[in-house]
């Protein structure tokens, strides 16, 4: 049990910051839980040869799935939304094509430069935290978090 404790202990904020981006906030604590439960439960499929963040994140992603499958949408007629002054759509489309861009960029850095820089800000983890998670050095992590910024910084520009 103390494995699995600690396994909580070191990897919950990535599960928990995955799930963000899935699910509604309110129902991530419940997913995440759900999540360490199956990975009791199937510790014994693991293989230590493989990423054990992989391993949790597909876990993670497989409850996320099955968690929207079953939830239950409130749905409201279009008829009763009321007409936004001024709101055009514009901004939104303006800003799922700058998050498209984004993406596109980070996904040409190489991998320990994206893997840095994603876990700083989408795993909202600091370089030590990141250091500790990837078995390195914390200026290695600071390089690769500087060395990608400015490449992504490059990128977006000329873009």
């Amino acid at each position: 049990m103390d494995a699995i404790s600690e396994c909580f202990g070191t990897h919950a904020s990535l599960v928990r910051s995955y799930l963000r981006r899935l699910i509604p906030r309110q129902e991530v604590d419940d997913v995440t839980q759900v999540v360490f439960a199956e990975v009791w439960r199937s510790r014994d499929r693991f293989d230590p040869a493989r990423s054990l963040e992989t391993w949790l994140l597909s876990i993670a992603h497989r409850r996320a799935v099955d968690y929207l499958r079953v939830r239950r949408l409130n749905t409201v007629a279009l008829e009763a939304i009321p007409e936004v002054p001024g709101h055009d759509g514009r901004a939104d489309s303006d800003q799922l094509a700058d998050r498209d861009q984004l993406m596109r960029a980070l996904a040409e850095l190489p991998d320990p430069q994206r893997e840095a820089i994603e876990l700083a800000y989408f795993g909202e983890l600091s370089q030590r935290e990141i250091a500790e998670r990837l078995h390195v050095p914390l200026g290695t992590i600071k390089a690769r978090t500087a060395r990608g910024l400015h490449r992504l910084h490059t990128l977006l520009a000329a873009a």
